[in-house]
C-alpha cells in the first residue's frame, strides 16, 4: 500500500488506523477521514487555481467538487486496488463492504489525513498531486460536473435553437421500483431519443445524453449551409398604381402599359363630367333668372369653379400618364356669360 501511495510511514500505526473500518474495532478511521477530507479540499483547489488561470471561481468550484466527491474518490481507491488492504468487521465482509463506493472513499480520504499527520502537508500534498494530476489532464473544466441536460441546453443556445422538450412516455414495474421511460425531442433537427431511469430524473438524464450525441452528429454530418439569397422585389407606388423594379423584367413591362390605360379613361371620365355640367348650367341659371333671385350668379359660378377643378385633375393624370390623352376639348366658358347677361 505505501509504494501505491507512494509514501513510506513512520507511524505504521496510522496507516493501520486508516484502513480500519468501524466495523472492526474501536479505533477506527472515521477521524482520520475528516482530516484528509480538508486536506484533500484545499490541495485540489490549489491545483486547479495554478492550472486555469482563466477560469472564474463558479466554475473552479464546481470542478473541485467534482473530483473530490464519493464517485471520484471511488475510482482513485480502485485504481489503487484499495479493497485489499481494509479492515472490516464480519458483518461488512459478508455484506460485500469492501467493494462499497462509500467505504473505499472514506478510507482514502483517512488515507490522505494519516500521511499529513505522519509526515506533514508538502508530503501530503505531494501524494494527492500525484493521483490528480493524470485525471486533470484528461478532464475538460468547462464541461466537467455538468449533467446531460445541462450540457444539451448550453449546447442548443449555441447554435439558437430551440430547448429540448421531455415527455413520460411509459412507466414499468410495480409502485414501489418504477422504471421510467422518457423522450426528448429537439424539433429543429428532427431528433427524438428515449432514455429510462429508476426515476423521472434519472430517465430524463439518459434521453438528453442520447441527444446530445445526436445533436453534435447532426452538426457534424450536415453543417449548417449558407443562406440563399432571395431575389428581392421592391415595389415603388407611382400614381397610386405598385409597380415592380427591374428585378422581374417581364413583369415590369406589364406594368408600364397600366399607368397609360388608366390615365387615359380618367381624362374620359373627367371630360363626361364637363360635358354634363356645362349642360346644366344654363338651364339652372335661367330658372334662378326667372324668380328673381339674386343667387343666380351662384350656381354658374360654382360650376365654373368644378370645372375648373375637373380640367386641373384631367390635366394632372394625363401628365402622370399617356401625353395622348390630353386631346379632351377644353371647356367654352360662353355659355355662363350669355347666362349673366340674360339675368341683367
Amino acid at each position: 500500500m505505501q509504494n501505491r501511495l507512494g509514501h513510506t510511514f513512520k507511524d505504521a500505526t496510522l496507516l493501520q488506523q486508516a484502513l480500519t473500518h468501524r466495523s472492526h474495532s474501536t479505533l477506527h478511521n472515521e477521524r482520520l477521514e475528516f482530516l484528509g477530507d480538508s486536506i484533500l479540499n484545499c490541495v485540489v483547489a490549489s491545483l486547479l487555481f495554478d492550472r486555469y488561470t482563466k477560469i472564474d471561481e463558479g466554475d473552479l468550484s464546481r470542478v473541485r467538487a467534482n473530483l473530490v466527491k464519493q464517485q471520484s474518490l471511488y475510482e482513485i481507491a480502485q485504481r489503487l486496488e484499495l479493497s485489499q488492504f481494509l479492515r472490516l468487521g464480519e458483518g461488512e465482509l459478508k455484506s460485500g463492504g469492501f467493494r462499497r463506493p462509500s467505504i473505499l472513499a472514506d478510507t482514502l480520504e483517512a488515507l490522505f489525513g494519516a500521511i499529513f499527520l505522519d509526515a506533514g502537508f508538502d508530503a501530503a500534498r505531494d501524494v494527492i498531486r500525484a493521483l490528480y494530476i493524470p485525471i486533470l489532464d484528461t478532464v475538460d473544466p468547462k464541461t466537467l460536473g455538468k449533467d446531460a441536460k445541462t450540457l444539451l441546453q448550453e449546447y442548443l443556445q449555441g447554435k439558437k435553437i430551440a430547448l429540448p422538450q421531455y415527455n413520460v412516455v411509459a412507466t414499468h414495474g410495480a409502485a414501489h421500483n418504477q422504471e421510467f421511460e422518457i423522450e426528448c425531442l429537439v424539433p429543429k433537427l428532427d431528433i427524438q431519443v428515449f432514455g429510462s431511469g429508476g426515476s423521472r430524473r434519472a430517465g430524463e438524464q439518459a434521453a438528453a445524453k442520447l441527444a446530445l450525441e445526436a445533436v453534435q452528429k447532426a452538426f457534424v454530418k450536415a453543417p449548417s449551409a449558407a443562406k440563399k439569397a432571395k431575389p428581392r422585389t421592391a415595389q415603388l407606388k407611382l400614381s397610386g398604381i405598385a409597380t415592380i423594379q427591374p428585378d422581374a423584367p417581364e413583369a415590369a413591362s406589364a406594368a408600364v402599359a397600366l399607368p397609360a390605360e388608366t390615365a387615359g379613361a380618367a381624362a374620359k371620365s373627367g371630360g363626361a363630367v364637363k360635358e354634363k355640367t356645362q349642360a346644366e348650367a344654363p338651364l339652372k341659371v335661367a330658372a334662378k333668372a326667372a324668380n328673381g333671385s339674386a343667387e343666380g350668379v351662384a350656381p354658374a359660378a360654382s360650376t365654373k369653379s368644378g370645372t375648373a377643378a375637373a380640367h386641373a385633375a384631367t390635366e394632372s393624370v394625363v401628365a402622370a400618364g399617356n401625353p395622348a390623352a390630353a386631346t379632351v376639348p377644353t371647356p367654352n366658358a360662353a355659355p355662363h356669360t350669355t347666362s349673366k347677361s340674360k339675368t341683367a
